[in-house]
């Protein structure tokens, strides 16, 4: 049922009407804006941090882990402060590169970012849209979230908030994790819930696709083992239409609480079938970017949900838009990630701790990633990890580390 709230309809009437980025401020954030802050200087160090573990999009072809890349962003205020941001590519999951985030923050935002107003986010996502075209969508909007996230950091320094303060929000403490499981073969099935367990997680999401049968007996043993727990299974666009309405029951019958992008997100047709059939709760990751596509795909009745993942969406400004849409409508708003190092990591917290996130979130990046970049790295307790309180992301960034992982492009 949609909210009457008349607040939230008239955010969305604005998407409707232009589909913009506009960040709505506080009262007290806008005053503080007035003092006209500039940006100095925009540098990205492409990096590789090493993993541990499985996960089939950090394997070259030949199963060999290759390690998590991203594009750190420091942006420099004519004041001297500085607000760190994280882009975080995975080819095998997405189009964009390690080579192509670099390059695009390097030749094409920073040259005509160079000399505006931080606290313009708005502006800031226009001028990037101006040299990178939107196409159908957001343009590079990995790339973009690097940018986006570094600006949030920089404003919230500058105002000496956190950022759920910025947004006028009461943050909750700490988020619940889920622990990924994605094995090569069904006899690896126990070790990995132990090893979720044993560190204090209680939720799992599991890796399906494109082998139903097998899919069927994962997500079966799973529950059995932790049959309390909320089963997520994400097959990020790995079935077609035919596959999924067949494994979509039967999933449901083994105890799988949402499926997650099933089909690939072009399907469009193919998601109104599975809507209709209505066996699982069907939730979009890769199809869902831009605010204004998401609307879209609200009208057309084919999802019950989105996977938020900041770093997907272009970042911070886009996210918050569309959780708002997402709550305006009734929907389920997952919270999750694409295994983020700690930069990245700490915006997604710092998102979802502000709007009260309940629900297990899959951020499998502390179950993976094995290096920070941080003084003081963000870790898991009990299968939780804290929403940081300093000013800004709250975390403070040890450019000696940086240097230790960077790889030249």
């Amino acid at each position: 049922m949609i909210t009457q709230n008349y607040s939230r309809r008239k955010f969305i009437k604005q998407s409707l009407a232009a589909g913009t980025l506009a960040m709505m401020l506080p009262d007290k954030f806008l005053s503080a804006a007035s003092k006209s802050i500039k940006i100095a200087e925009i540098e990205v160090f492409p990096v590789v941090y090493p993993m541990t573990g499985r996960f089939k999009f950090f394997e070259d072809p030949q199963g060999n882990r290759i390690g998590r890349s991203a594009a750190i962003v420091k942006i420099t205020a004519d004041n001297g402060i500085v607000g760190w941001g994280e882009s975080v590519p995975i080819p095998r999951w997405s189009y964009e590169t390690l080579e192509t985030v670099t390059s695009t923050i390097r030749h094409y935002y920073r040259p005509i970012l160079i000399g505006t107003d931080i606290f313009d986010l708005y502006g800031a996502h226009k001028l990037m849209n101006s040299v990178i075209a939107p196409s159908f969508s957001t343009g590079q909007p990995i790339a973009r979230a690097g940018i986006d996230i570094a600006l949030h950091d920089l404003i919230g320094k500058s105002t000496h908030q956190n950022l759920p303060q910025l947004w006028g929000r009461k943050s909750v403490d700490k988020i619940k994790l889920s622990w990924t499981v994605n094995p090569k073969n069904l006899a690896e099935v126990d070790s990995l819930i132990d090893d979720g367990w044993q560190k204090g997680y209680r939720h799992f999401n599991v890796k399906v696709s494109p082998d139903p049968q097998f899919d069927i007996e994962l997500c079966r043993q799973v529950k059995k083992r932790v049959p309390e727990g909320f089963l997520w299974a994400d097959a990020n666009g790995g079935y077609d239409l035919a596959t999924a309405l067949k494994v979509a029951p039967k999933l449901a019958d083994t105890g799988v609480d949402i499926l997650e992008q099933p089909l690939p997100p072009n399907r469009i047709a193919g998601y109104l079938e599975l809507k209709k059939q209505g066996a699982l709760p069907i939730i979009i990751d890769e199809g869902v970017v831009s605010p204004a596509t998401l609307i879209e795909f609200i009208r057309l009745g084919m999802l019950d949900g989105v996977a938020m993942k900041p770093a997907r969406c272009g970042g911070l400004v886009s996210a918050r838009r569309q959780i708002e849409i997402i709550l305006d409508a009734g929907l389920m708003f997952l919270g999750s990630g694409l295994t983020d190092p700690d930069i990245s990591l700490a915006a997604t917290l710092a998102l979802y701790g502000a709007f009260q996130y309940k629900l297990p979130a899959a951020l499998n990046g502390p179950q993976f990633i094995t290096k920070s970049v941080l003084k003081n790295p963000l870790s898991v307790e009990n299968g939780y990890l804290s929403v940081p309180t300093g000013e800004g992301l709250g975390i403070e960034v040890d450019e000696q580390r940086i240097k230790e992982i960077m790889v030249k492009i």
